[in-house]
């Protein structure tokens, strides 16, 4: 085919595919700056769905119910833009009124900056609530692409346009009713994020990661400062739901004094409560709480507010002036403001602290003692046992005749990483059970598997303690249990780390740790392959010489040598890329 000829195949191909593509499950990202779904054919001119909201003007931290509504459709895109330039990036960001029916999506650098459809379920009409940012242009406008069925839709069909209360109205907004406009009700806002400027100064601070800036949208940050006879409370963090702080005597909850926002539709509430064991909390029906404010921009709730030191009316509120761990959460939030459990691990303070006195601390939201159990295991299971099995299947002809304490090297250098595998995995397995002071229901298939893991560690040293001789008529019998046993129990156990990983008193980040253990697997698996093809070519290669019967002994010299060369140089590589997959857990585990 001529270059001409391939360029218009390649041209029709594309444009097939993209007659074919679409978006049922309502990511669309890839039209987040035209807002053209790739149906592959033209727009519909006149819209018959219209949008409303429930005010004409906005201040910082504001939320503007947002009503997209007409006859049935199956898909929409809903965004605000700066009205005096509808083609720069969207502004602000949403909150959701039913999670079944409409998803969050990030444009650009703001996150939840637009709402899509999840299904291609028909619907009559969507309600959002849209977050006022500190930074908003002037005026904004309401933008939304529907479509009805695949070849019919309508592209960016204008809504209101909103203004802040300094701006001069300039134009009517389109399609907005009159029973639906209203003045939004005035709320307690803040102008800005909070800062760290002066934790361990005059502030008690916890930030996580440690030493983020407030002002991240990936940063969870708690203050405490002291004034007079009061305390004032800062807490900010990425969350759609709610945010919550406690103060315990122990590093468990239960009996502790809490403190949560909570977004509730179009607002955030602000309360305090009491944790009994697991259960859900129990809010208080009278708020000890003054001067309260909150801010919902961008996906990050903040809220502030202030309490007295000693409050003795009011029964489960601890003084201000005591030491307490300290936990920070985040989850999930109903409409009504029912909570749902935190997804992960709570951030949980490694002492006691008085908040009166300033200081500037991290925290882990995985227990030093589960953190401990990982990096065993995976020293354990990815590196010693991984490296024992490649020496004892390759290596028993490199190193037969080279000895290590009066037997072969290979046996010794198999048998010690053998030995520390067991050591590594026995101290590891004890430290769950010393943690959680017992068996846990709550860890699925895991706890199952790692007791298997461990009996099949114990059992294979004490089969090799039976070992028939090197001749004995049992020994083809044992040695097919031991590599069976061990297959076994390394499987399982690489099985074991993929559950263990996202377990919420570990939760490393996704999807890093899937791609991390999919990777050792493939590395593990690639090497083997290589080595015994190389074996199997060294093998022919050897039958080729004996069958010629010119200088035998020579070449078989030679072939042994640069088999040994070969796999002493693929095994430096393999101990080498097991060190990296090592670091790389590492270094993951410590910023948890």
């Amino acid at each position: 085919m001529e270059l001409p000829g391939l360029a218009f195949a390649v041209w029709l191909f594309i444009c097939f595919y993209a007659s074919v593509d679409g978006y049922p499950s309502g990511k669309v990202r890839e039209a987040c700056t035209s807002m053209i779904p790739c149906h592959g054919s033209s727009p519909q001119l006149s819209p018959e769905h219209t949008i409303t909201v429930n005010g004409t003007e906005f201040k910082p931290g504001d939320n503007i119910e947002v009503l997209l509504s007409g006859p049935d459709f199956e898909g929409f895109f809903i965004q605000a833009r700066d009205a005096e330039h509808l083609d720069s990036p969207a502004v602000g960001s949403f909150m959701l009124a039913d999670r079944r029916l409409s998803q969050l999506l990030t444009c650009g650098r703001t996150k939840n900056s637009a709402v899509s459809h999840t299904s291609k379920a028909k619907k009559k009409n969507i309600k959002v609530y849209w977050i006022a940012p500190g930074d908003a242009p002037k005026r904004v406008q309401f933008l939304a692409t529907v479509v009805k069925k695949y070849k019919t839709f309508w592209v960016k069909i204008p809504g209101p346009i909103i203004s802040h209360p300094n701006a001069l109205s300039q134009t009517t907004p389109l399609h907005a009713t009159s029973e639906a406009l209203s003045t939004s009700h005035p709320v307690s806002y803040l102008s800005k994020p909070f800062n760290a400027s002066h934790c361990g100064s005059m502030k008690f601070c916890i930030r996580n990661p440690s030493n983020c800036d407030p002002e991240s949208a990936s940063c969870f940050f708690l203050s405490f400062q002291q004034e007079k006879s009061s305390v004032f409370i800062e807490m900010s963090g990425p969350s759609e739901g709610y945010l919550a702080f406690a103060l315990s005597h122990d590093q468990w909850m239960g009996g502790d004094d809490a403190y949560l926002c909570v977004s509730e539709g179009h607002r955030v509430h602000v309360s305090t409560a009491y944790l009994k064991g697991r259960s859900p909390p129990v809010l208080d029906s009278e708020n000890a709480l003054e001067d309260v404010s909150w801010r919902l921009v961008d996906g990050v709730l903040q809220c502030s507010f202030r309490r007295n030191i000693r409050l003795p009316s009011y029964k489960g509120r601890f003084n201000l002036d005591a030491s307490y761990y300290i936990f920070l959460a985040d989850g999930e939030a109903s409409e009504g403001g029912l909570i749902h459990k935190h997804r992960h691990q709570p951030l949980i303070t490694n002492g006691i602290y008085v908040t009166g006195l300033p200081q500037d601390i991290g925290g882990s939201r995985s227990p030093r003692l589960i953190k401990a159990h990982g990096v065993l295991m995976f020293v354990a299971w990815i590196t010693t046992v991984s490296i024992g099995v490649i020496v004892a299947r390759f290596f028993k002809p490199v190193w037969s005749h080279s000895f290590l304490f009066g037997k072969e090297m290979w046996f010794q250098v198999h048998r010690m990483l053998m030995l520390i595998t067991v050591m590594l995995t026995s101290i590891s397995f004890v430290l769950p059970f010393i943690y959680r002071g017992g068996w846990s229901q709550q860890a699925g298939f895991h706890p199952y598997l790692g007791c298997t893991v461990m009996a099949l560690t114990i059992f294979q040293p004490l089969m090799a303690g039976f070992r028939p001789s090197r001749h004995a008529p049992r020994r083809q019998l044992f040695n097919w249990f031991h590599w069976s046993t061990g297959t076994t129990a390394r499987i399982l156990a690489v099985v074991t780390m993929f559950l263990g990983m996202d377990l919420p008193a570990l939760d490393l980040p996704d999807p890093w740790d899937t791609y991390t253990m999919i990777g050792f697997v493939a590395w593990h698996v690639g090497i083997d392959v290589l080595l015994e093809i190389h074996s199997y070519c060294l093998i022919r290669k050897v039958e080729v010489i004996e069958d010629d019967r010119v200088q035998i002994l020579q070449s078989l010299t030679s072939a042994e040598a640069e088999g040994r060369l070969f796999k002493q140089i693929v095994l430096t590589i393999y101990v080498c890329g097991n060190i990296v997959f090592l670091i790389a857990f590492l270094v993951a585990i410590s910023q948890i």
